[in-house]
Parts: structure tokens; sequence; C-alpha cells
């Protein structure tokens, strides 16, 4: 025995420290368990989370703390996405992300906190949106505010913010036709340029070529455009984009823009139309409309090319031209909006009045007598009537009553329901009992027997279909049906049957906003007299009453309705941008150009700082290429005489210039610099007119000068103002210098607007280096063209 203690001795041992272990463990996991349902009580999930999940690590096999665990873990998810979606609401972005996060480190990939997160940066993106159209909007580059909203209202279409500033933009632009066309800044800019042009029997080659000199666009036309095809244009106080509208339309032409400083014109033929215009897929997500009756809207008034139907997702999908694509837009603007819905408040009363009353003598009305059983229960003879007596007689006498009872009864039976329902949409209130009525059908050769059931609606039943107009008023079709039991019929099957009385209205009101209408007069009148009386004695006035006895019973019910209508939500009247737009002509839908509307340029008067030039063609080239004009009013006065090259016979005068001068540039700068120096040029601006903003293009030779700084000059910071300053120089020798002023006003007077530090590299071979001033393209206020002029090149001499 000692032997065997001696060889379990070390196993026993083992089994003691390991039930010791496990009991260590059970009580260590008790605990944590215990201090999981007090943080959860107290309302610390995430502390209670980490116990119970403790208390599960200790003891895996226990249900109750698992159980605890995924119950604490469901109430902390719901309750942290609970307050990182309000947070979102809030605007409190960080907030929002922080409870996504501490989600998603719980419950690895949660849908809820995963969407949320993408919803978060989704709104992240509209905020810097928003930060650069506002900044668009301050130094009134509308065009740049619309281009930057249409993303974001793409996504979300009912953003407020992004409706108000994409509202001032098309009220600022003056109309909203051509604010979303899709085509680069530089282009825009380009076409919103001022121009008068006078053109007569003038090649198509000569007057583009005028064009693209005085924009700085380039032409392309197709192999099929007759260069040498005759047209005549007369434009004054007009802009570019008019001038090549014009010219496309009256030669049977379309354009199609290739880049930032190209168009393309092409013959306006089905055949080139399928090589040239561009086509677009556009999805709408539609929240309020049908997408079937949309799609028939467009498909009828657009004449759209394709379009596609997703009944699942109310979704439209259309394909064709951006033009056409765009009038979608705001077809399908005015179309997906919330339908009108009204709160009915009704009231229904019942007033009942029932007055009875019973008076008088009930006098016994019958004697009746039988003869008596005999004493031994024999069976009556003919023997025992001949001696009937009074004494082998019985007789039976009625009761005496007399009756005093007058009853009055008033009821009132109120129903105050409250149906919110949409505009010319059903609603139906239902106040009652259904009575069921059973029928019984057979069949005479089989005998089988059946029996169904029927049920019949009693009370009270109201139908509504409102009509809300734009107006706030609401034109309400009404039907009001009251039924009740009157008895009921036994069938000689022994079925009930139902008599039911029903009192019925039909009406339709127009009504405001508010405004209460009692609808009465549904009464219900019953007199019942009935009387028991003694022949002759009981007709006597007054004293007929002790003679017999009579009941009056008098019912009144009338049913009144009232009902106001409150309009919870209406349609509003869109504005007249929205109303009536360009949708382009019968063989095209769209409209508008590439640049969107410009304002009307200031009045024009002759140029006095550039001569006017002129231009020869030679070979009809396929491309009409920008020059680079000296300044913005010379390219605005090249003009085409009479026989330009000996091809061109009848022009008259060409392009006019450009609307007067309201901003004068010019450079200020040291005469001598030496190989090796750094020195400062100055860009002055004169401004007789407010100015919003001054972009430039500035051009140097990169192996005679190296750009070291481009700095902000006072000129547009006047009073204080807020200002926005970029620049960028490039490989080819260039500084594009973007300028714009906050606020509304603008900057007038004279003053630094530009100063760049240079360093001279190397002396060139002439002895001179010089600066140009390639391109200004001042704004006033409202995003208003100024003319500009534009001062000739810097010239230093570079010292040996």
């Amino acid at each position: 025995m000692k032997a065997l203690l001696r060889r379990c001795g070390p196993l026993l041992r083992r089994l003691a420290l390991l039930a010791a272990a496990a009991w260590l463990a059970g009580c260590a996991a008790q605990s944590a368990f215990r201090d999981g349902q007090a943080l959860s009580q107290q309302g610390q999930l995430p502390q209670a989370l980490e116990r119970y999940a403790e208390a599960s690590r200790l003891e895996p096999g226990s249900a109750e703390y698992r159980a605890a665990y995924l119950g604490t873990l469901e109430r902390l998810v719901t309750r942290t996405l609970g307050q990182a979606d309000k947070a979102l609401a809030d605007g409190d972005l960080a907030g929002a992300e922080a409870g996504y996060r501490q989600v998603l480190a719980v419950a690895a990939g949660n849908d809820r906190a995963q969407a949320g997160l993408r919803q978060l940066q989704q709104q992240q993106r509209w905020q810097r949106s928003l930060r650069e159209a506002e900044l668009a909007a301050a130094r009134a580059d509308w065009p740049a505010v619309n281009e930057t909203l249409r993303p974001l209202l793409l996504e979300a279409p009912t953003h407020r913010r992004a409706r108000e500033l994409q509202q001032a933009a098309e009220d600022a632009l003056g109309r909203s036709a051509q604010t979303a066309q899709q085509a680069p800044k530089e282009l825009a800019a380009a076409y919103r340029k001022p121009i008068s042009i006078e053109f007569r029997d003038t090649p198509l080659r000569t007057i583009f070529e005028v064009l693209a000199r005085s924009s700085g666009l380039n032409f392309v036309l197709d192999k099929d455009v007759r260069g040498d095809q005759r047209a005549s244009i007369f434009l004054k106080n007009s802009t570019v984009e008019s001038a090549v509208n014009m010219l496309l339309t009256a030669n049977q032409l379309e354009q199609r823009v290739l880049d930032a400083h190209s168009v393309l014109v092409y013959p306006n033929t089905p055949a080139k139309q399928k090589e040239h215009q561009p086509l677009m897929v556009r999805s709408f997500y539609l929240a309020n409309a049908d997408a079937k009756s949309l799609a028939a809207t467009l498909k009828s008034l657009l004449k759209v090319r394709e379009v596609a139907v997703d009944e699942r997702l109310n979704l439209v999908i259309l394909r064709d031209t951006p033009e056409a694509i765009r009038v979608a837009e705001k077809v399908v603007a005015l179309h997906d909006v919330p339908e009108a819905e009204v709160m009915l408040e009704v009231e229904v009363l019942e007033v009942k009045r029932t007055r009875l009353l019973d008076l008088g003598v009930r006098w016994p009305d019958l004697l009746s007598l039988s003869p008596l059983p005999s004493a031994t229960g024999a069976a009556l003879t003919l023997s025992d009537l001949r001696n009937l007596g009074s004494a082998t007689t019985g007789a039976a006498l009625g009761g005496l009553s007399v009756s005093a009872r007058q009853a009055d009864t008033d009821a009132n039976i109120l129903a105050n329901p409250r149906v919110r329902a949409r505009n010319r949409e059903k609603a139906k209130i239902h106040i009652g009992e259904r009575v069921p009525n059973i029928s019984i059908t057979s069949a005479p050769n089989t005998g089988f027997v059946s029996e169904s059931v029927t049920y019949v609606d009693v009370g009270l039943k109201l139908d509504v279909e409102p009509t809300i107009y734009l107006d706030n008023e609401v034109a309400i079709r009404i039907g009001l049906e009251v039924s009740n039991i009157i008895s009921q019929v036994q069938t000689k099957s022994g079925t009930l049957a139902y008599q039911i009385g029903t009192r019925t209205a039909s009406t339709v009101l127009r009504l405001k906003d508010g405004e209460n209408q009692v609808l009465a007069g549904l009464i219900r009148d019953e007199d019942r007299s009935s009387g028991d009386k003694l022949p002759g004695l009981g007709e006597v006035p007054v004293l007929g009453r002790l003679f017999g006895r009579q009941t009056d019973d008098n019912s009144k019910t009338e049913i009144m309705l009232s009902i106001t209508p409150r309009v919870v939500r209406n349609v509003m009247r869109p504005p007249a941008s929205a109303q009536q737009f360009d949708s382009g002509t019968e063989t095209g839908t769209g409209g508008g150009g590439v640049g969107g509307a410009a304002p009307p340029p200031a009045p024009v008067r002759p140029a006095t700082t550039a001569p006017s030039t002129s231009s020869s063609s030679s070979a009809p080239p396929t491309a009409t290429p920008a020059g680079n004009p000296t300044s913005t009013s010379e390219a605005a006065g090249s003009a085409v005489g009479g026989g330009v090259g000996g091809g061109v016979g009848g022009a008259l005068g060409g392009v006019a210039t450009s609307p007067a001068t309201a901003v004068a540039l010019r450079w200020e700068g040291p005469a001598n610099v030496r190989a090796g120096e750094t020195f400062t040029v100055t860009v002055l601006a004169r401004g007789d007119q407010p100015v919003a903003a001054l972009p430039l293009v500035l051009g140097f030779d990169p192996q005679v000068l190296q750009v070291v700084g481009v700095n902000e000059g006072s000129f547009l910071r006047q009073g204080n103002a807020s200002t926005s300053f970029t620049s960028q120089t490039n490989v080819a020798g260039q500084v594009r210098v973007n300028l714009t002023r906050g606020g509304t006003t603008g900057a007038v007077g004279e003053a630094a607007a530009v100063s760049l530090t240079l360093k001279l590299l190397a002396r060139p071979a002439s002895g001179q280096a010089s600066l140009s001033l390639l391109s200004a393209a001042p704004l006033g206020l409202l995003g208003r063209t100024l003319g500009v002029q534009l001062p000739q090149p810097l010239t230093v001499t570079v010292a040996p």
C-alpha cells in the first residue's frame, strides 16, 4: 500500500494543483463577471465589456459569461453608433470619426461603422468644395462656383448651402442655362472676352483667324469644313462665344472642345455628329419622382437618345450629349420634389337626445275560464261539462299595473382622428366594428349545406382626398357614412341577419391652411307613441290616463363633422430661371455655349495704346493657332482689311477695339544689371474701375533669368481687404499669378500688383534681358470683364 502511495503521490499532487488552479480561475472569473455586471449597471459599457471578456477568457465554457459579453458588446456598439450618427448630423466630424473608429475597434467589420466613415469622408469632401466655392464667390468668379459645386450637387442634390451658392451664381450670371457647361476654365474665360466684329462676305478661315488672335484659342477646322466659304457677321459689344455660336449656326457647323485652348469645328451633319459629338452617361437617383413616369417625360419632351429605368432603385440612366444632359438635369430637378402633404384634423360629434314618457294604468284585459280537473284525475267527459258550475270552473284574470315613468337621455359620442395624407391620395378612417353576416348555401341534389361569413362595416367611415394648391389652399373631397344596427332578423333556417341604418354625405370643400369648417344636418328624428286603453273610457281627455296606459318615445340624433386642414409640406414654386430656360432647337437639345453667360461688356471706344494690324492668309490651314498679342487691346483691335492676302474682297473693318481701358499696367525696375546679381521688378496696376481679380501671365528667358521669388503687392489689399494670392513658375519661362480680392468692393487707384525677385544667370549675346507681360484678364465686381492696357516688354541692359 505504501509503495502504491509512493508511486501515485506525484500524480495526486499534480491533480491537486490543477484542481486548486481551476478553483482559483473559477473564483477570478466569477469576480470579473460580478465587476462587469456592476459596471454595466453604472453605464460604463467599455469597462464592463473588458471584465466580461476577462471572465470568458478565464472560463471559456461558461455560456452565461459569453451571453453577457455579447449582450454588452451589442449595447456598446448601438450606443456608440447612435452618438457618432448624431455627431455627424450636427457637423462634429471629429467626434463622429472617433465614434466610428471606437466601434471598429471592438467590432471589426461593422457595416454601419464603415458606412459612417465613408459618409464622413464624403462630408469632408463636401466641406472642401464648399470652402472653394465660397472663396470663388468672394472673388466673384461665378463660373468657378458652378464648376466647384457640380460634383457636390450630383452627390447631394438637396444640400442647402450648395443650393444657395448655386442660386447666387445663377443670379449673378444672369441666366443659368450655361453655368453648368463642362469646359476648361481657360476656355470659358476666353469665350467670355468682349469683342466687336464686322465682316461681310469674308472666308470662314479668315474670320476664325481673327477670333483666334482675339481670344487666344486655337480653332481646328475639320477636313470637310470649307475654309473658303464666305460669311457675313456684324456684332457690337458682344463676346467671343456669341461670335463663334452665330458663325456655327449660320453656316451649319458645330464645335467640340478638345482641350483648354483648342476647339474643333466640324459640319453639323448626322455622320459628323456621330464621329465628333461627345456623349455622356448620367444617372439620376430619384428620391420622390417615379422613375418610369420621369423616363417617359424625358423621352417625349427632350427626345433623349437612350434611357434606362431601374425600378428597384428608382433610378433613371440617360446617354446623350452634354447639352441634353444639362437640360435633363433641370427637368429632373423640377420633377424630383417631395409631394405636398396635409394634416387633417377631424372631429365627428354624434348628439343623441331621447325622451320617454310612460304614464297610466294598465287594466286587466283578459279573463280566461277553464273546467277544473276531477278529484280522481280522470279525463273530463261531456257529462262533466253539463254539470259545470262556479265550483267546478277555474278563472284566470290579468294583472293590474300602474306606470308613471319619465326618462331623458342625452349622449355625445366624439371621435377626434388626425390623419396625414399626401396630395391627391385617398385616406380612409373607420371607427366602429365589423358585424358578421352568415349566409347558408345548400345543394338540393346532394344535401350538402355550407355556411359562409361576410363582414359588414358598421360605425363611422370617413374618406378624404385632399388636393393641395401652391397658395396653401386645400380642396378636400369628403365622403362620410354613419351606420348602426337597427334590429336583428332571423331567417327560417335560424341564421341571423341585421337591419342596418345608414346616413351618408359627400361634398368637396376648398379651405385655407388652418381654416375650420363644420358640416351638420345629418339628423335622424323618431317619434313613437303606443297606448293600452279601455275602450271608450280611455279616450276621455286627462281622465283617460286612469283607464289606460300610454308610452311616448321621442329620439333625435344629429351628426356633425368638423375638419381643419394644416399643410405640413407644400411644393415651393421654383425660381424663374428654373421654370424657363433654353432647351436648344428642334434638331439639337441644349443651347448655350461653352463659356457660360457673361455680363454685357462695357461700351467700346477706339484703342489708343495699340494700333490695328492686318493679317493675311495663304494656304487653307487645318488649324488656326492663337497668337501672343502684346495686349488685349491690340488683340481686340486686329482688323482684316479689304483684300487680306489678296483673297478677301469685301471685308469691312474687322474686329473693333476692346472695352474702355479700366486697368493699366506698367513695369518698374532697374535699367542695368550685372551677371550673377539679384534684382527686383514690380508690376504696377492702375484701376479706373473697381477690380476684384487680376490674373497675370509673365514671360522670361529661362536661360538668362531665374525666378527667385514672387510676392503679392498692395493693390488688391487696399482697405485691409482679404486676398488670395497664388503663383506658379514653369520651366518654359512663364510665371502665372492669380490675385483675387474678397468682399464686395474692388480696388482702385495705382499700387504694386506683384513683384518678382530675379537672378541674372548669364549675359545674353544681345546684351539685354527682357520680361514680358503676356496676358492679363482683370475682373470687376460680379465677374465683369474689364479692359486692360498691357505695357511693352521691360528691357534690362546687362553690364559686361
